[in-house]
């Protein structure tokens, strides 16, 4: 016997004001671009899709559409990795996205997931504890006990919900989740059923439904794949920025959307400074300076474009707040000593190594060597 399972009738995610919601899902912050890429999209869509594979694709590289609406980019990287991604969407394939950290992974797949569905909240976090009810189903305990297994008992897991109205459902950091619960995917992702057994009945996915699974290169080992569950997906590697100049225009791109969800000014000639945090982290990250005369240690941190974008916002935070607006070496020297220095023994002396050496033999750097000397007396 096939089950269906009954659409949420409130949304509780719009219960107050969008303006007043620290960072507003992606289907609402950008609801303009993708209403007006639905306009003009007269491209053939898969069953369910909110959006022709061709507009998913310009909704997250960006681009100008005929009207002259501009479509802000989402994703700055090699276009083929996003039609690639969009694509195994489109097929009965899942879509694992893998990186290291920092990568935009877990940014790519709400994006998707909002493109393609119109809905990013149906979400899984994987972690050490996330239980096999996460995945398939969980149960009301008050009427599980007063009536006994029903319909009525059960508690619809997101991927259910998804395959139950044709959806995309995301599962966030899947390698962090326990080898067990993981294979709860193997028989959702290739027979595209979930079995109620308690019930005597299932739950088939509906034409439409998808699941996109992020996953982190640091954490092979931690609870590798089994072979049969990385079949059901297809991969897609997101890499580090490939230029610095790629890498500042993310940089600045994030920092100046995250610096108006805060009310926060926007910093003259900021640009210099992103610039700075971006060559020190890529130089680290990579082990030689940029013109490769030099070698370096790398410190234990990912130096990731994600941690470039928390250290610049908050320097940001710092000139609007307790500086003169305009952001300085100075406002920036304190994140970037707490990115760096995550080992307080090994990587103290890794930072100190690399200020005397490069920072400050380098031209038109002496504030910025100042700074972060001073941060980390």
């Amino acid at each position: 016997m096939t089950v269906s399972v009954e659409p949420t009738s409130v949304d509780p995610r719009r219960n107050g004001s969008e303006a007043e919601v620290l960072r507003a899902h992606a289907e609402d912050a950008f609801a303009a671009e993708l209403a007006a890429l639905a306009v003009q999209d007269d491209r053939p869509r898969p069953a369910r899709w909110k959006l022709s594979p061709w507009a998913v694709a310009t909704y997250l590289l960006g681009g100008t559409l005929a009207d002259g609406t501009v479509i802000t980019p989402k994703y700055v990287g090699p276009r083929r990795i996003v039609e690639v991604a969009v694509t195994t969407l489109a097929t009965d394939r899942a879509l694992l996205l893998l990186g290291v950290p920092g990568t935009a992974k877990t940014w790519v797949s709400e994006h998707l997931a909002a493109a393609v569905s119109g809905d990013s909240t149906l979400l899984v976090q994987g972690t050490a504890g996330t239980p096999e009810e996460a995945i398939r189903y969980g149960w009301n305990y008050a009427r599980l006990l007063a009536h006994g297994p029903s319909r009525d008992a059960l508690v619809p897991s997101p991927v259910m919900r998804a395959m139950a109205d044709g959806t995309t459902v995301r599962v966030e950091e899947l390698t962090r989740v326990p080898a067990d619960v993981q294979d709860t995917l193997i028989t959702i992702l290739s027979e595209k059923t979930l079995p109620i057994p308690e019930l005597g009945q299932e739950v088939q996915a509906v034409r439409g439904f998808n699941l996109i699974a992020t996953a982190n290169d640091r954490d092979r080992g931690v609870n590798d794949l089994s072979s049969a569950l990385r079949r059901r997906f297809n991969t897609v590697v997101l890499p580090l920025p490939e230029t610095p100049e790629a890498e500042v225009d993310i940089v600045s791109r994030r920092v100046d959307q995250i610096g108006r969800s805060l009310d926060l000014p926007a910093a003259p000639d900021g640009i210099d400074e992103i610039r700075r945090v971006v060559t020190v982290f890529r130089e680290l990250r990579d082990g030689v300076t940029a013109d490769g005369r030099t070698k370096l240690k790398s410190p234990s941190g990912t130096l990731s474009t994600a941690e470039a974008i928390s250290v610049v916002t908050n320097g940001l935070a710092l000139a609007a707040h307790f500086g003169d607006g305009v952001l300085r070496a100075g406002d920036i020297a304190a994140g970037m000593h707490g990115a760096v220095v995550r080992d307080p023994a090994a990587d103290r002396v890794i930072w100190q190594e690399y200020l005397e050496t490069v920072v400050r033999e380098r031209d038109g750097w002496t504030d910025f060597y100042r700074a972060c000397r001073e941060a980390g007396a």
